[in-house]
């Protein structure tokens, strides 16, 4: 049989393609012409001698390859974390309906777990794979079978450790970009300190321009890597928020709509 290409690894690979022609496309029709024309200005008004402010520009402070690689990177995190939450967010839609019926005051014998298994059973085919139905039928599974009400306890416990531990594991590319944005940054300052000594025997001559400008490369690299990072790093740290209020939210919801009315009947 031939096996499938998951759909978020499509996914995550169509939003990188997406990322690297959207910014392209902005750098090489704003940022860049913008930056070269106030780089240019100011040089036509250094070489004639006049004085002149030199202001931050915001154009070019982002105009090298570093910070359209970080702002790349930025986006296809984003993509990639927006689509975790989305799903996440679905998963909790789940916990506002009623998976299993059970009454107030009634007792859920081992006898009529495969009634309820039903109800769970019935549930779209997608939905199905959700936490909290794999948590509910997986205690109703070790409470047929062990006719223990500890036991099917333990089976909520564990898919939703395993569940927590494969939405941590599944943040790895995540964390890999978050670390990858100041390293390209260090890269722009490293090249641009580089570019900088290149040029000293200019600046020893009394032209200072060359070394100026590229030290403003380092400079302006890392300080855009930093500033991505942080704005990066806030995201996911609410994207694992919200799926560790999913797990703990799906315990309790076992534990309230399903786990306290189990009961064995004394022989």
């Amino acid at each position: 049989m031939k096996r499938q290409i998951p759909f978020e690894l499509i996914y995550q690979t169509a939003a990188l393609v997406a990322a690297l022609i959207l910014v392209h496309l902005v750098y090489i029709t704003v940022v860049r012409p913008n930056a070269d024309a106030i780089l240019e200005e100011q040089a036509a008004l250094a070489a004639a001698g006049e004085p002149y402010v030199q202001d931050r520009s915001l154009y070019v402070v982002l105009r090298d390859y570093e910070q359209e690689s970080c702002f790349v990177l930025m986006i296809w995190a984003l993509a990639i974390m927006g689509f975790k939450a989305r799903l996440s967010l679905r998963e909790r839609s789940l916990l506002q309906q009623d998976v299993v019926q059970v009454s107030e005051g009634m007792s859920v014998l081992p006898e009529d777990t495969r009634e309820y298994a039903r109800a769970i059973q019935a549930l779209p085919e997608d939905a199905q794979n959700f936490l909290l139905p794999r948590a509910l039928m997986a205690a109703l599974q070790r409470f047929a079978s062990t006719r223990n009400v500890q036991d099917a306890s333990e089976a909520v416990k564990n898919v939703c450790e395993s569940e927590s531990d494969r939405l941590d594991s599944e943040l790895s590319m995540v964390r890999y970009i978050a670390w990858a944005i100041p390293s390209i940054g260090f890269i722009g300052t490293v090249r641009g300190i580089g570019e900088a000594l290149g040029q000293a025997y200019r600046a020893v001559e009394g032209d200072i321009s060359g070394v100026t400008t590229s030290l403003g490369v380092a400079f302006n690299s890392t300080f855009t890597a930093l500033v991505i990072s942080i704005i990066l790093m806030f995201f996911m740290h609410n994207l694992q928020l919200i799926q560790e209020r999913l797990v703990l939210d799906v315990q309790t919801y076992s534990d309230q709509r399903l786990l306290r009315h189990l009961q064995v009947r004394n022989a």
